[in-house]
């Protein structure tokens, strides 16, 4: 792995990376992940002098403050983060919601240029005007207002310059970084960062690429075609790649600013119930959703229409995984512990997991809303419940459905601030019995047979030939059982040091056994009145005792 790291940019990056840590009061992170050891080989110090005032701070706030100065990687990493509501607490994803897209724009020349790039001439070619203050300054794009040659008003979205190299060095450090985590902090591992920065890498290397974004939102328009209430600006696909993509421009109310949506006599309670229905036929119907509904990302129209902007980030639900959401929700909704507590369990198939206590829990928690009315359940608040009692048994949901409950937490709201009498519940309920029956529908129960079916002769037919050649390979003396041990290099490295460094103390412990034998000797050569062959036994331990101590003070022995 170190190879990859010492590229000269990847060194460059690390030691920025590491300073930032330090100065936040993570230099113990640092140390214990191998960062300051990989920078003492190529000559670089870490700066020490952090401030007292920094290291003062909640750590929540210093982690938070660290990831904006880290620079875009990482604050995409914070805000996927924000998301993992059932692995942090709510004053940690509150910190982490803090984390804003929003960066410093980029000098208008910059972008003129990458356009060029971009669309192979000069970005005059495409547009009849386009505007040199930016829209909107992102940490990935910045965005543009400009008119095409026809007259359509449009947006152009344009990828910061040099961003990808900058974003693929932060990947793979915080690829290295994971793996070291989760063998070297064990109170980590539950937090699963090896699978949350293979979330964040899959979710931002997507991001990077503009087209995926256009991809995306054409996916949705075409789900809610026969839809007028929701609109999805059009792509212009001749002017948009990997670089940059153009769309159409949303001229609406931003469905945050209340005053404005009140002055222009919109309804919004209609303006929460279209919003809510459309983003629980994505999750609950079609699969693919919209992972990022804040409220600059929605804009009101004329007609209480919903316009729904930036599709970089976006969130995929199996069929499978469809059905299980549905029975949690239903199960909520309906206030069925014995439904909640099967789903739960299904997804916190863990060894180490007390299901009974789990399964008490879970009974318990559904029976505290027992005979609620549904318009008075707290949806959102059920979920956060949910995810801080996975929690306190040091569970975690697969990243696909911790995207999904935050979805389903910013909905709520965001329909409360429209009406403060929105009724998440009541607006799931509707789509929770469809889906349901759905899933036990004739022709559904028919289809399932059928495919375990298939599976199941598939299986028996190729059984007598998978048992035929593992009797073979039994007998041929081929058959191996591998067990892999993630620490035992690491133990195997330590006890090899530990064995060279007795090996040296013996050797200088006979040094100066034989010095002092030597020192009684008499006739030889002398120096300054001593057995010369004495003293430089003498000598000679003492130095090689003075490097085994350094070594073992710099490697951490020491302390």
């Amino acid at each position: 792995m170190w190879e990859t790291l010492m590229a000269t940019h990847d060194l460059g990056r690390l030691q920025t990376l590491a300073a930032i840590l330090v100065r936040y009061g993570f230099g113990d992170l640092v140390r214990r992940l191998g960062l300051a050891r990989a920078l003492t080989r190529v000559g670089k110090v870490l700066p020490l002098n952090h401030l007292e005032e920094l290291v003062a701070l909640p750590p929540q706030v210093r982690v938070r403050r660290a990831l904006e100065e880290m620079g875009p990687s990482f604050v995409k990493l914070g805000q996927v983060l924000a998301t993992r509501v059932d692995l942090f607490s709510p004053e940690w994803i509150a910190e982490f919601s803090r984390l804003q897209n929003a960066a410093p724009s980029v000098a208008f020349e910059a972008i003129h240029a990458e356009m060029t790039q971009a669309l192979g001439s000069a970005p005059e070619s495409a547009f009849l005007w386009l505007d040199p203050e930016p829209l909107a300054a992102a940490s990935i794009a910045q965005v543009h207002r400009a008119r095409l040659h026809d007259g359509r008003e449009v947006v152009a979205k344009v990828r910061r310059p040099g961003i990808r190299p900058v974003i693929e060095a932060d990947l793979r450090l915080l690829q290295y970084a994971a793996s070291r985590a989760e063998r070297k902090f064990p109170e980590l591992r539950r937090f699963h960062p090896v699978g949350v920065v293979r979330q964040f890498r899959a979710s931002l290397l997507r991001e990077l690429d503009l087209v995926a974004e256009c991809r995306h939102a054409e996916r949705v328009a075409a789900s809610f075609a026969g839809d007028d209430q929701i609109v999805v600006p059009a792509v212009h696909w001749s002017f948009t790649n990997e670089r940059m993509n153009v769309q159409d421009f949303i001229d609406g109310i931003p469905v945050a600013d209340i005053a404005a949506l009140d002055a222009a006599g919109m309804d919004r309670k209609q303006i929460a119930r279209t919003g809510a229905q459309a983003v629980l036929k994505m999750m609950l119907e079609d699969g693919f959703f919209h992972a990022d509904p804040h409220p600059g990302n929605v804009f009101v129209l004329p007609g209480a229409r919903l316009a729904i902007i930036d599709f970089g980030m976006v969130g995929r639900l199996s069929p499978a995984r469809r059905a299980e959401v549905v029975s949690l929700l239903f199960g909520l909704v309906e206030q069925d512990p014995e439904r909640v507590t099967e789903v739960l369990l299904e997804w916190s198939r863990q060894p180490d997991v007390d299901e009974t206590q789990l399964a008490i829990d879970i009974d318990a928690f559904v029976d505290h809303y027992h005979g609620v009315p549904l318009g008075q359940l707290d949806l959102a608040g059920m979920l956060l419940e949910v995810t801080a009692l996975l929690r306190s048994h040091g569970l975690a949901l697969p990243a696909d459905l911790a995207l999904l409950i935050k979805v389903c937490l910013t909905l709520e709201g965001l329909g409360r601030s429209l009406d403060p009498d929105f009724d998440m519940a009541g607006q799931a309920q509707p789509f929770l019995r469809s889906a349901m029956t759905a899933q036990l529908g004739p022709r559904a129960v028919a289809r399932r047979s059928a495919r375990a079916l298939i599976d199941t002769a598939g299986f028996l037919a190729t059984l007598p030939q998978d048992l035929r050649g593992l009797l073979r390979a039994v007998r041929a003396g081929h058959a191996r059982v591998h067990l892999q041990m993630e620490d035992l290099p690491e133990f195997s490295r330590q006890v090899s040091h530990s064995a060279n460094r007795l090996a040296g103390s013996m050797v200088i412990a006979a040094l100066i056994v034989g010095s002092s034998i030597a020192m009684t000797v008499k006739g030889g050569p002398t120096l300054l009145g001593l057995p010369f062959f004495g003293l430089l036994g003498f000598v000679g331990a003492s130095l090689a005792g003075l490097w085994l101590l350094w070594s073992i003070f710099r490697s951490g022995g020491g302390r």
